[in-house]
């Protein structure tokens, strides 16, 4: 029997100046080791105790060294306690050597730490096809001052991204009678965001203690409808993954899917990784607007996320909400190229609140309003299949001038 059984009223509050090092026994920092010319390029997390584990990996066929030997140290026995993570270089395409140094980097990490190699995982992200300067990497891990009582966590979101042009992060807590519960995240990713697992790296820290299965299948089942429904550019990454650490340091009796408290964590986990989704589509290279496909009325859940993914991803949806122009032939064109079934006499189509396709058929509307709406810098899109009774979102960004040439100029 539970001794801090969790109500139904109990609800997870945003934790304002949270971060990743809130939930009890972490700790986390990130420094300059040489990689980029000047920002911030190798970070870490540390639990104080091994944190069961849990990941999702890019489903690229050309998955990195330094994924492979994460799944490594996460499949010996299902716990980690440090993880280190370079940006700048993507350590991907490299060959043996290029595994070799993602294995000599877990090493190097583990020795500072203290730590068996198996319990750390190891992360790299940035440039594909260049190998590591395994000299800058040893020289940074073994320069880190406060690794078990460092909670420098903006220090670690700097470290980790690339092209991005803001750190994202958020912290929860839920508190009951006796205990506080803490699920935080941190999160990189602007360009080749297309997640299927991938594209992206996802970091999130809890002290809740939870069984390893039930982890996995709640970072699976969220995943679904969070990460994996964003779209940038519609590339998908060599390297990135989601990892979430829970090292139990709240004190509470192992929760399984079977308990009640699951349905709750699963909650936190699905408020944390969507928040992350959205913060990661909101900094799309160049973008200047976050985009929010809703599709409602779909027979099934699979077909409402492949309509949504299709219409958040089409280049001319993307280029009209730049151009601030409601064009709905791109949507409902999209709704159509998607593969899905759908009766094209009954779609119904808004553009925030307002109403332009309705059974299938374009509707008088103000124009102006239209544009005007399109000016904001959170752009709604509502299509009703009317044929179910699923539903799903998807988030990207609009396509601008900008995205040509950050992309063009990347390796300079």
């Amino acid at each position: 029997m539970k001794v801090d059984v969790l109500a139904k009223k109990e609800k997870w509050i945003t934790v304002e100046q949270g971060n990743i090092c809130t939930p009890n026994g972490f700790s986390a920092g990130g420094l300059h080791c040489g990689i980029k010319r000047k920002r911030k390029d190798l970070g870490w997390i540390y639990s104080q105790v091994p944190a069961t584990a849990a990941a999702v990996y890019t489903t690229n066929q050309f998955q990195a060294p330094p994924l492979k030997v994460s799944q490594e140290s996460i499949n010996t026995n299902g716990t980690l306690q440090g993880v280190i993570v370079n940006s700048g270089n993507a350590n991907s395409c490299t060959g043996k050597e290029g595994l070799q140094k993602a294995y000599k980097m877990r090493e190097v990490f583990a020795e500072k730490a203290c730590l068996n190699e198996n319990d750390v995982a190891v992360i790299s992200t940035g440039v594909i096809g260049e190998q590591l300067p395994m000299n800058k990497i040893v020289t940074g891990v073994k320069s880190i001052s406060a690794l078990v009582n460092g909670y420098d966590a903006p220090s670690f979101e700097e470290a980790i991204l690339t092209t991005d042009t803001f750190t994202k992060h958020i912290c929860l807590q839920l508190e009951t009678e006796s205990k506080v519960y803490t699920i935080a995240g941190a999160a990189k990713g602007s360009g080749m965001v297309h997640p299927n697992m991938a594209t992206m790296l996802g970091f999130v820290t809890t002290d809740i203690n939870i069984e390893h299965e039930a982890l996995q299948q709640a970072l699976r089942e969220v995943t679904a409808e969070t990460f994996n429904m964003i779209t940038v550019d519609g590339d998908t990454s060599t390297n990135d993954m989601v990892l979430v650490l829970a090292n139990g340091m709240a004190g509470n009796e192992k929760w399984t899917q079977d308990d009640e408290e699951y349905a709750l964590f699963k909650e936190g986990l699905q408020i944390v990784c969507q928040s992350l989704s959205q913060q990661i589509a909101r900094d799309g290279e160049g973008a200047t607007k976050l985009i929010e496909v809703q599709v409602n009325g779909a027979v099934t859940a699979h077909d409402a996320q492949v309509i949504a993914k299709t219409i958040v991803g089409s280049s001319l949806v993307k280029t009209a909400v730049f151009g601030q122009d409601p064009n709905w032939g791109r949507i409902v064109s999209a709704v159509g190229y998607s593969g899905i079934t759908i009766d094209t006499e009954k779609i119904k189509v808004m553009i925030g609140p307002i109403l332009i396709v309705e059974d299938g058929m374009p509707v008088t509307f103000c124009e102006e309003e239209a544009k005007s709406y399109l000016k904001n810098e959170k752009i709604d899109i509502v299509v009703d299949l009317l044929a179910g009774s699923e539903h799903a979102t998807a988030w990207g960004c609009d396509l601008s001038y900008d995205y040509v040439r950050i992309n063009a100029s990347y390796r300079t």
